[in-house]
């Protein structure tokens, strides 16, 4: 197994951990500048995935901030189902509060767009959205993107805290995945 790859189902690596620390410190300036004001900064991570990229942006704001978190389920394997369900809410109460919602891929929008929507009817001062990865080409509702990485095309990817049935979390890069081969991999 090429330890570059230890997942067999990999193609290639689309963003390097060296490309992802760039543009995380730059979010994390960005914030960092435009909330300089806020008193009640919330960062809320939608579960799992946006666990390493919260985790690494939050050392780069420069602020008092808050973290909680929201588990949403919107996929089945390498598949959106269309339907978001909410598993588990955040435990702060946002009235008042400068929320960003972060999110680890913004693929149809329908996730962001609906616990977006949620959120705006908790009454939070300001909500702003940030995710890591945009797949801008396959949105399915126009969702307003505050801060984001890297815009990416039409593949299915893993790395970063993102994965496919649980696999490639781990990996320091974003890859795409070879569903041929992920599918060749889960039959045996």
């Amino acid at each position: 197994m090429n330890p570059t790859y230890p997942y067999p189902f990999i193609d290639r690596i689309l963003i390097t951990p060296e490309e992802i620390e760039t543009r995380v410190r730059f979010l994390g300036k960005k914030i960092t500048e435009d909330y300089r004001d806020s008193e009640q900064l919330l960062l809320l991570g939608l579960l799992r995935g946006s666990v390493v990229f919260i985790t690494d942006l939050m050392r780069h704001i420069n602020r008092p901030i808050t973290m909680d978190f929201m588990s949403v389920s919107s996929y089945a394997g390498a598949q959106t189902s269309g339907f978001v369900r909410i598993d588990s809410d955040h435990k702060t109460n946002i009235y008042g509060w400068d929320v960003i919602l972060i999110d680890d891929i913004v693929d149809s929008g329908l996730t962001l767009h609906t616990v977006r929507k949620l959120l705006l009817d908790r009454k939070p001062r300001t909500l702003r959205t940030c995710a890591l990865l945009d797949k801008t080409e396959k949105h399915q509702i126009d969702i307003p993107l505050d801060y984001f990485g890297f815009q990416i095309p039409d593949e299915f990817v893993v790395g970063y805290g993102l994965d496919i049935d649980e696999k490639g979390r781990n990996l320091p890069y974003i890859a795409s995945v070879s569903l041929e081969k992920y599918r060749s991999v889960i039959k045996n």
